[in-house]
């Protein structure tokens, strides 16, 4: 079964390109492991939509904010950073320079959704409040 954490708030607001095209793999993920499907499972289902163009490509500059201080996005993480997310077809972290030492870009290539989420760092919530300063 798919993990699931009832704690878990992870507020995003996705620009017009990923709320058409990333926001749907993101709910159908989401109904897969309100299911209690297995993560093959999950994975095998999002794939054979994909494949089946059933859910939409992913669109040039699709990105989302994660700003909010009310993020608890696991019991380890709890209020992680304030970030940008960057979409991206396939396994694209070593062309863009990610998780290279000192870089400011994490990648985070997640086959269940088909895609590689590129993860910014910014300096403030959306309150305004500064963030902790990014760990070197």
């Amino acid at each position: 079964m798919a993990s699931w954490n009832a704690k878990t708030r992870s507020p995003v607001c996705f620009n017009p390109a990923a709320a058409r095209t990333y926001a749907p793999v993101y709910l159908m993920k989401t109904k897969l492991v309100l299911a209690e499907r297995s993560k093959t499972e999950i994975v095998e289902a999002i794939g054979s939509a994909l494949a089946k163009k059933e859910l939409p490509t992913l669109e040039l500059g699709a990105m989302a904010y994660m700003m909010s201080k009310q993020q608890y996005l696991s019991d380890e993480a709890k209020s992680w950073h304030p970030h940008l997310m960057f979409f991206v077809p396939g396994d694209a972290g070593k062309s863009w320079g990610a998780d290279l030492p000192n870089s400011p870009i994490m990648a985070a290539n997640d086959p269940e959704e088909g895609a590689t989420i590129f993860l910014v760092w910014v300096g403030n919530w959306s309150d305004g409040t500064l963030a902790s300063p990014m760990a070197q």
